[in-house]
């Protein structure tokens, strides 16, 4: 942390020297005119390329058809493109045809594990879409929405859309990612996995549940104000740690507010506020591999980092992520040594925006710098590059996004961190093996539920 200033103040005070001139520029009147036509109605470019990137069809809105699905219901996610099979496989013998479309962070896997790791490709689908009330917000807030001046929040925005469709810089696209359209409430009972490299496994389970509501769809064009999101988690393994409580709340303008986070401890059974919440401190089911703020890749406020747009590229990523969220998926099977066994994982070919974070003069962070990889139809990050002070590379990590039919928005599903040095990994959010899916959008989750209070009923 910066001595002598608080972190705020200095944070205002490096943005403003960035402000000077028009970097906060709104879209053009030609640029909004464009969403819906040549781009999605979230900015995404509509049209496919020769090399492989589908083409946006948008053809399919909540559950497609000949699909079995049960909304709100904790079905486990139903794979419309089951029958496919991959296109061709990126191994170490053939890296050096497909290296260019490749990060850094998976080139250094097929490095580190040339015999096991490899990437399956298949066929691109951008086949689902938003509502009409997303889509509205979207042009409204590629009119009007501008980050602060400060650069820890935004103004102009509406609720139910990413903020900037049309991203002008670095931090546009940091809230794209903080500020995606996601599920209104998510209940989850998840499994956490850290696989050593001696193939010894330590699992943590908790029950999460999540309320967003600048996410509800009867809110969609009100004025983006209020609270981000708030969470509970209660903590089920392992044993020593079964009951703790955690609460968390999310704020929108993080110039304004912090997030504030309240722990409850079964042992002296007391309630205790966290003095502070977010940033490297460890995440909680993680043994000390995961960051708060590396939970889907980026979260919390950006004020520790300078962001960098290095524009659109062709990368292979994890993309409609069916098959390893399936329930027949057996933790044994997926969770092998190094890396998640590739028979479940499926690729594709997209256009990311390229989003590069370097910790700024005199601040405090294990990740030195951060290079985010984010998806041009949805803003949100699907994979990071992670680099320690010295600049070298230290953990790659993805997110396994898929659309959620009860939702009708991407989710979050099973991520990996890789750490390169030491060769273990840890697998988040595992569901594959519990009675349940991410129960989404049921509506039954409302602000009483996510209080100190809350923390020391469900404690108890």
């Amino acid at each position: 942390m910066k001595v002598g200033m608080a972190p705020r103040l200095l944070a205002a005070l490096t943005v403003g020297v960035l402000v000077t001139g028009s970097v906060w520029a709104k879209a053009t009147t030609d640029e909004v005119a464009k969403l819906g036509k040549s781009l999605n109605c979230t900015g995404g470019e509509k049209a496919g390329t020769a090399s492989g990137v589908p083409e946006f069809t948008g053809k399919w809105l909540g559950v497609p058809a000949g699909v079995k699905y049960t909304p709100h219901a904790g079905q486990h996610p139903v794979d419309p493109y089951a029958n496919e099979k991959p296109l061709f496989t990126i191994t170490a013998e053939n890296l050096s045809q497909y290296a260019e479309r490749l990060t850094e962070g998976q080139r250094a896997m097929f490095a580190r594990y040339p015999q096991t790791f490899r990437i399956p490709v298949y066929t691109g689908h951008r086949d689902f879409r938003f509502t009409d009330a997303t889509c509205a917000s979207a042009k409204k807030n590629a009119q009007d929405a501008v980050v602060n001046a400060d650069g820890l929040g935004v103004t102009g925005a509406v609720k139910g859309a990413l903020p900037f469709p049309i991203p002008k810089n670095g931090l546009e696209l940091a809230f794209n990612n903080l500020l995606p359209s996601r599920a209104y409430t998510e209940e989850t009972l998840r499994d956490n996995g850290i696989v050593f490299a001696d193939k010894s496994i330590v699992y943590g389970r908790a029950d999460n549940k999540a309320l967003s509501p600048v996410q509800a769809a009867d809110v969609a064009g009100q004025p983006l104000v209020g609270a981000m999101s708030q969470t509970i988690n209660i903590t089920k393994l392992p044993e020593r740690e079964k009951g703790g409580v955690s609460v968390i709340a999310e704020p929108l303008d993080f110039g304004k507010d912090k997030r504030l986070g309240w722990s409850y401890d079964p042992g002296t059974r007391r309630v205790r506020q966290l003095p502070e919440y977010g940033f490297d401190q460890p995440l909680s089911g993680t043994g000390g591999k995961l960051t708060i703020d590396s939970d889907r890749l980026f979260n919390g406020s950006p004020e520790r980092y300078n962001w960098k747009s290095l524009g659109k590229k062709e990368i292979y990523v994890p993309a409609n992520a069916y098959k390893v969220h399936a329930n027949t998926v057996k933790y044994a099977d997926l969770l092998k040594p190094g890396h998640a066994n590739p028979d479940f994982m499926r690729y594709e070919l997209r256009r990311v925006w390229v989003l590069e974070a370097t910790l700024k003069s005199g601040y405090r962070h294990m990740y030195g710098k951060r290079v985010l990889f984010l998806d041009e139809d949805t803003g949100q990050a699907i994979m990071s590059d992670f680099y320690d002070a010295r600049g070298q590379l230290w953990q790659s990590g993805l997110v396994n996004y898929y659309y959620a039919f009860d939702a009708n928005v991407w989710h979050a599903g099973t991520s990996f961190y890789h750490d390169l040095n030491s060769g273990a990994y840890v697998a988040y959010n595992l569901f594959q093996e519990r009675p349940l899916g991410p129960i989404l959008n049921k509506g039954n989750l409302d602000a009483s539920m996510f209080t100190p209070q809350a923390a020391r009923n469900a404690g108890n």
